[in-house]
């Protein structure tokens, strides 16, 4: 996700640019949530500020907290204000679920200011722990060399999807369920730091699998016989990535099964990625690259 923010040539309206362009002459006059809470929360006027992202919205890549992790990054930059990661995290927490009253978790936003690899622990209290979870080199590289992203196509409504979901842990067999998918975390966690990268694929399929009975609607039988072929060509296990219901999938496959995974799935966009290790930078400010 890249936010770019610029004075705008015309005195104090605002420009937006995202899927629609907006043009105003009032902050209250914003229609997109998001820009209308940031904007206002430093009271900035008389700014063309343009977002651009390498993939589409609602796909449960976790682009709506990236960018609100950005704007903010960005509007505090512009303003001459630092910005730690856990002041991006806590501030898009605030903005997107008290103020915009998203029925959302809290894990996005920290990923995005963070970046890397972490063990991020959501306290009763409503603080949160962040940890990095540290990996030789060589492990961290077979990790990443074995995961394999592919887009399944669609688009979900992931404020449907987790409502329903909160409504079903009265459920004893919901709650279970998820205390479980937490303790997984833990043990993957574990797993990771003993060098038994082979164990990731039978997280990410056990974990898909507690995640799948929560409610109907975060898989279908498309998406089930899509998954079915992916272990069916090698792969260990894996995920659809975000709430729920379309999207990306996110497999576990070793090198040696790679080619009769691609040809298996060659129907399918492939998206090629690197591990992120900063989360959210300012790479631009006035006249110089920082």
């Amino acid at each position: 996700m890249y936010i770019v923010i610029h004075p705008f040539f015309n005195g104090d309206k605002i420009q937006l640019k995202y899927s629609k362009t907006e043009l105003v002459d009032h902050i209250s006059n914003i229609n997109h949530p998001i820009f209308k809470e940031v904007l206002g929360m430093y009271n900035l006027k008389g700014v063309d500020v343009n977002s651009i992202a390498d993939i589409p919205a609602g796909t449960g890549m976790g682009s709506s907290s990236s960018f609100t992790v950005g704007l903010i990054n960005a509007v505090r930059a512009y303003m001459g204000k630092f910005s730690s990661a856990e002041k991006l995290a806590s501030l898009a927490c605030e903005i997107e679920i008290n103020r915009v009253g998203s029925p959302i978790g809290k894990q996005d936003q920290y990923a995005a200011a963070y970046g890397g690899l972490n063990y991020i622990t959501f306290n009763p209290d409503d603080s949160v722990k962040v940890e990095k979870v540290l990996l030789k080199s060589n492990i961290k590289q077979e990790l990443e060399d074995n995961l394999l992203l592919i887009y399944i196509g669609g688009k979900h409504s992931a404020n449907e999807i987790l409502t329903e979901q909160q409504q079903v842990l009265g459920s004893e067999e919901k709650f279970q369920a998820q205390k479980r998918m937490v303790k997984l975390a833990d043990d993957l966690r574990k797993s990771l730091q003993q060098g038994n990268i082979e164990d990731f694929g039978n997280f990410l399929n056990e974990g898909w699998q507690l995640k799948r009975s929560l409610v109907k609607s975060i898989s279908s039988d498309d998406i089930d016989n899509i998954y079915q072929r992916g272990i069916q060509a090698g792969a260990l296990g894996g995920k659809l990535l975000g709430a729920g219901g379309a999207g990306f999938l996110l497999f576990y496959c070793p090198k040696e099964h790679q080619e009769r995974f691609r040809h298996e799935m060659h129907n399918f966009m492939e998206i090629k990625f690197t591990f992120d290790n900063f989360g959210s930078q300012v790479i631009y400010v006035g006249d110089k690259f920082i």
